[in-house]
């Protein structure tokens, strides 16, 4: 990464007055990645915080702190709080609100998320330091972590984290020249309040996480707080590839803030055309100087990287040699391994078909292991993708639904089960079939056989890099002919 650091690493916070929130009392529910910095954190900075998680194992990580930090359910308590910090896959609303989450709505205490508070610490400790927030369905960790990358390069102070990397409330105190860079997902935007971004990114909008949410609608609703309370000073960047966003595009045209388009594949504000990436002014750099940055999808994030970057003062050399030098992240289409000719990639964090879609646009032929907990529609959309795939393999609670799917395309395909019985097979297959790829990108959400789509990665990876080199007998592993589904 060329010496640079651009992800903060976690802890408590940095620089922030030891006073900054005292007289302020907190409910914090949820003790994982979020929940516990945040908790930890607000005492640190003065607060009296009761904190609880519902699982025994999480709660006794607190057992043992001192201080302000007090471990004990909020429904037992008082319940007069200032707010309460809910980590964000824990529901509030839909499809039913946690118990601590009603209790709250009835007392009419605030739901508030890390970011929110982080946002106030800053600002309450007097610091003018910018943020910048990046969100969309898919591509956000990727846009999120290339704009740190720039900034580092170009010497800007900069923290990044959010629904990557460190969680808000555990990143520094930044000065006035700083920037925050923070991906929001719809669970934080839904619960942010006075928090304004300088700067803010919409990639692109697709049915996801809709239960949560209640539909599309609000799920739309939620994505587009990311640029609520922005003034004429300020920066909004939206994608223009798919339908809703063009439409979100046209109503941001309305609001004050400046607009900057972007898309991967045609004209926009900063757009990628013949390879290209162009505003303007004229071209930023080829897209095939960027290894790490494959297919259409990843040049949306380039532009939109580089007009966050340029609306923040970055210089345009320093964005182009940023964007050209990127290492990537893991499990976004990470080249695991290359055995006997076959390239393996993990695209882990494709945890629906939308995201699965841009990996499969970026092989001609491949073989392909997906599933897992299927999305609303499964794979249906994936249909103009199908005649790429040599061979599939299924694992998963929903494979069988997948199967059907692929069976009704003709698409070869197996269920099999688990990773450790399909990356074997989908290496000889790769073979016999003479496709040049094995791509694990799901499809599918991780929790019925993984803790999380980075344990799924990571146990692709450990699979393909233990695989002997030499040809497995011909034929083993191939599916069944004529896209039949094996038990």
């Amino acid at each position: 990464m060329s010496g640079r650091t651009p992800m903060a690493s976690g802890g408590p916070p940095h620089g922030f007055p030891s006073g900054l929130f005292a007289g302020k009392r907190f409910a914090v529910l949820g003790l994982g990645r979020n929940g516990l910095p945040a908790a930890r954190a607000l005492a640190a900075m003065g607060a009296e915080v009761v904190a609880w998680d519902d699982q025994p194992a999480a709660r006794a990580a607190l057992a043992a702190e001192p201080g302000r930090l007090r471990l004990a359910d909020p429904l037992q308590t008082d319940f007069r709080f200032d707010a309460l910090v809910l980590s964000p896959g824990i529901p509030h609303l839909l499809p039913q609100a946690h118990p601590v989450a009603a209790r709250a709505g009835a007392a009419g205490v605030p739901i508030l998320s890390d970011a929110e508070l982080l946002f106030r610490a800053v600002r309450t400790a007097g610091s003018r330091a910018r943020f910048v927030g990046v969100t969309g369905t898919n591509g956000k960790s990727t846009t999120t972590a290339l704009l740190a990358h720039i900034l580092a390069g170009a010497s800007v102070p900069a923290a990044a984290g959010g629904n990557l990397g460190p969680a808000a409330l555990a990143l520094p105190l930044l000065g006035d020249d700083g920037v925050y860079v923070l991906e929001m997902s719809s669970y934080m935007l839904e619960r942010i309040e006075t928090m304004r971004f300088d700067a803010a990114a919409m990639l692109n909008l697709s049915p996801d996480h809709l239960d949560r949410h209640g539909g599309m609608a609000g799920y739309v609703a939620a994505k587009r707080a990311v640029f609520d309370r922005q003034t004429a000073a300020d920066l909004a960047v939206i994608g223009i590839d798919d339908p809703l966003s063009r439409a979100l595009a046209d109503e941001l045209a309305l609001r004050p803030a400046r607009v900057v388009t972007v898309s991967g594949a045609g004209a926009a504000g900063i757009g990628c055309a013949a390879g290209r990436l162009c505003d303007a002014a004229g071209a930023l750099l080829s897209m095939d100087q960027a290894a790490a940055l494959p297919g259409p999808h990843n040049a949306q994030n380039a532009a939109a990287a580089a007009a966050l970057a340029l609306g923040l003062g970055v210089g345009r050399a320093a964005i182009a040699t940023g964007i050209a030098d990127f290492p990537g992240l893991p499990h976004r289409q990470q080249r695991i391994a290359e055995i006997d000719g076959v390239v393996f990639v993990n695209d882990s964090k494709a945890t629906n078909a939308d995201a699965a879609a841009r990996a499969l646009a970026c092989y001609p032929r491949l073989v392909w292991i997906a599933g897992g907990l299927a999305k609303e529609g499964g794979i249906a959309s994936l249909a103009p993708f199908f005649p790429r795939v040599a061979a599939a393999f299924l694992i998963g609670r929903d494979a069988p639904a997948l199967a059907a799917t692929l069976a009704a395309a003709g698409v070869p395909h197996t269920v099999v089960g688990t990773l450790a019985a399909a990356v074997p097979a989908a290496f000889a297959a790769a073979r016999d079939r003479s496709a040049p790829v094995v791509l694990l990108s799901p499809a599918c959400a991780s929790f019925d056989q993984f803790p999380g789509f980075e344990a799924r990665g990571d146990r692709f990876a450990a699979l393909a890099s233990g695989l002997a080199a030499e040809p497995a007998e011909p034929g083993a592993g191939a599916p069944p002919a004529g896209g039949a589904e094996a038990a």
